[in-house]
């Protein structure tokens, strides 16, 4: 069956090798005089372009060895930016069982609605975002929110009352909304679709996931991680290329070879141009909404288990400090799992079977949190530590989306647009979360349980449907095409619907 099997034809590059290593040969430089203006060119043109450097000098360029160098570079400093988010969303969790409700005079549901507020204001954020990464280097955008969420962060710690909790969480959501769409585009912007897979993962792992630090006082918590959170701003934005070609730990022939490498991706590199009909057919495209659907759902788990995870604990019977030193498992499981997801995705180059993976025993623990006798306290941590599995499908469907959308506009705009179905599922997960529902929880377990089922499904409506788009592309090629895509077509501000020699990952 063409629409489940793998795509034929002299185009389809779904499902590259991943053993494949070798640099692509460069395009041919075009001879004709071509009538697109500089405009709708990315830079990366502009700079193979004047062919100051030969194809022989690039094809000798060993690009494992220069991929490391760069991954010693970018790589760490995006770990740490997730890892202090990570810790932003464990330190709330555990401030909660540490009295801070107590010492805020927090009342009914204004814990709930405090994470709410964050995720609100998180998604409502996101049309700056997407904006800004079109007009301004991704690395000094990342910088810049990082610092400024460092310093909102620290105030945090001075709240009196829910008022300036609620205020300070908003300011938090906007500038932590920055992170995500913005690491995405530092990577696809370094690595072909493959070596994105791994790195993704990477950045994404955050040491937070296993943070201990729950056990200081919740006001000693927030001040003392902010100094890093600030130092690891500066840092992006010191040591972090703005691209490619401005890299100046890379010499001319390194910057054409990791520019050749990323070629083939066909989705560009930096391009400033703002074309409306980018965002006409992101609206309209199925896999945007695919793509955003299963982050919504998938994320929805995340949003109860990073902020309720520790309270949950507690409503098992244990104590405030065993219900943090307990939570620890499931970030150890969520470390795990991400790695053998992301490596797992490398090797055999699909996504859709990983997300599913990613979900299968996340509903095997929301079943267990659901209908599990109280008295079964095993039993109700092991579901609550299989629940973090879910965790890995947030970092895959933005690689996801980082290799299969292209446009200078709808890239960076559906990378905002996940983003927001992030929040979304942040707002979903703790509103499910109801005093009334005390102890049990009973409503916010089904939610986790189904919304996992969901997202599964997500998964595997995607996968049919880019091998459908493949193969119909692939039909109106002809297997018998000669066509020979010029090095001008492939650095043009396309889109992935607009570039009919663009073929999907899945």
């Amino acid at each position: 069956m063409t629409l489940l099997g793998r795509a034929t034809g002299p185009h389809h590059v779904a499902r590259e090798s991943p053993a494949a290593t070798a640099l692509p040969k460069p395009s041919e430089p075009d001879s004709e005089t071509v009538s697109t203006t500089s405009t709708t060119l990315d830079e990366a043109y502009t700079f193979l372009k004047p062919a100051h450097v030969s194809p022989e000098a690039v094809s000798q360029v060993d690009i494992k060895a220069l991929h490391r160098r760069i991954d010693a570079r970018i790589v760490p400093i995006l770990l740490l930016s997730y890892t202090f988010f990570f810790i932003d969303k464990v330190l709330i969790n555990y401030a909660n069982v540490m009295n801070l409700s107590r010492d805020l005079g927090l009342k009914g549901n204004d814990f709930s609605n405090a994470a709410t507020t964050y995720a609100v204001a998180y998604l409502i954020a996101q049309l700056g975002h997407g904006y800004a990464l079109n007009k301004s280097p991704a690395a000094k955008w990342l910088s810049l929110n990082i610092v400024l969420w460092g310093i909102t962060t620290a105030g945090t710690a001075g709240v009196k009352d829910n008022a300036t909790l609620q205020v300070s969480r908003v300011f938090i959501g906007v500038f932590e909304g920055a992170l995500a769409p913005s690491c995405s585009v530092v990577l696809s912007q370094w690595y072909d679709k493959q070596g994105q897979v791994v790195r993704f993962g990477a950045w994404f792992l955050g040491l937070g996931h296993v943070s201990g630090t729950g056990l200081a006082g919740w006001r000693i918590m927030l001040l003392s991680t902010r100094v890093a959170t600030v130092v690891v701003g500066v840092a992006a934005g010191r040591l972090v290329p703005d691209s490619p070609m401005g890299a100046g730990l890379l010499s001319d022939v390194e910057k054409a070879a990791v520019l050749r490498s990323v070629e083939s991706n066909r989705t560009g590199v930096v391009g400033r141009q703002f074309k409306v009909g980018q965002l006409v057919e992101m609206a309209r495209d199925v896999q945007v909404w695919l793509l955003t659907c299963m982050v919504v759902l998938t994320c929805t788990p995340s949003g109860v288990i990073s902020t309720y995870s520790a309270t949950l604990i507690r409503s098992f019977g244990f104590s405030p400090k065993a219900s943090v030193l307990l939570n620890i498992p499931g970030g150890a499981v969520a470390v795990i799992w991400t790695v053998v997801a992301h490596v797992g995705a490398r090797q055999t180059n699909t996504r859709w079977l990983w997300v599913v993976f990613c979900c299968a025993p996340g509903i095997l623990g929301g079943a267990l949190m659901s209908f599990t006798p109280r008295a079964n306290r095993a039993a109700l941590l092991t579901g609550i530590y299989l629940v973090n599995t879910v965790v890995p499908a947030l970092p895959l469907s933005y690689q996801w989306a980082a290799a299969n959308v292209a446009g200078m506009i709808k890239r960076p705009f559906t990378l905002s647009l996940l983003t927001a179905g992030f929040s979304i599922g942040n707002i979903i997960g703790p509103q499910s979360f109801q005093a009334k529902d005390a102890p049990d929880y009973l409503p916010a377990k089904i939610t986790v349980l189904s919304v996992m089922a969901g997202g599964g499904v997500c998964a595997v409506l995607l996968r049919l449907h880019y091998g459908w788009e493949n193969a119909q592309r692939d039909r109106a090629a002809g297997v018998a095409s000669e066509h020979s895509t010029t090095e001008v077509e492939v650095w043009r501000n396309l889109t992935d619907k607009e570039n009919r020699d663009f073929r999907y990952v899945y």
